[in-house]
């Protein structure tokens, strides 16, 4: 009996070096959004990452473009405000999506960015996949229940990325494992693979570059 919601395997050779080769590709920060007026031409593939505040999406994003200061990590939640594209290869966007789960920012701009969040993930046909970024250390959070409905009344595909596995040791992750398995059992946008990564020690990093660039 196959586990539901296993961790994903390393790739084959063939997508290996296709990941290798897209992230190898020239990435440039192209614009920060904060209105769908001013989202970029859907003119290419791309992916999204999702995660609430300090799990890591700058650092993964940077990890998986090998440059450090591509996305700009901080220790403020809720510095990201903006949809910030990122251009990759010049074939596809990489597309860091605000944090979310964090009690200092206004409400009012937090509903607003929950509506621009809403009509980005409703409304861009070229987004094969939404990455969803969850700590490895905590597991899925209530908050992070918000997103994954979102994602499922918007019809996307998102695939779960445990981060920071490096600060867990084994018997901590399996029992996170279990309560994100059970977490994701409840959606039915979500892919049945879980990617396990450290942007410190690059565990999963290839994986993840591998799954970007097979993605049609």
């Amino acid at each position: 009996m196959t586990m539901p919601f296993p961790v994903a395997q390393e790739p084959d050779s063939e997508a290996a070096d296709k990941g290798r080769r897209l992230f190898a590709g020239q990435s440039d920060f192209l614009k920060g959004v904060v209105a769908m007026s001013g989202l970029p031409a859907a003119d290419r593939l791309e992916v999204c990452f999702a995660g609430r505040s300090n799990v890591g999406k700058s650092s993964l994003i940077n990890a998986l473009t090998g440059r450090k200061g591509l996305a700009r990590a901080s220790n403020t939640p809720g510095r990201t405000q903006e949809i910030n594209f990122f251009t990759l290869a010049g074939s596809h966007y990489l597309v860091d999506l605000p944090g979310y789960g964090y009690a200092n920012a206004p409400l009012p701009v937090v509903e607003k960015w929950q509506r621009l969040l809403k009509q980005y993930l409703g409304g861009r046909q070229t987004l094969r996949r939404a990455f969803v970024l969850i700590d490895a250390r905590h597991g899925v959070k209530p908050v992070d229940e918000e997103i994954l409905d979102l994602l499922d009344t918007s019809a996307v595909t998102f695939q779960c990325v445990l981060t920071k596995t490096d600060k867990v040791k084994a018997g901590a992750r399996a029992r996170v494992l279990e309560q994100v398995r059970a977490a994701l059992a409840r959606h039915p946008a979500a892919y049945p693979e879980i990617v396990l990564t450290s942007a410190q020690t690059g565990d999963g990093i290839a994986t993840l570059r591998a799954i970007v660039a097979t993605l049609e």
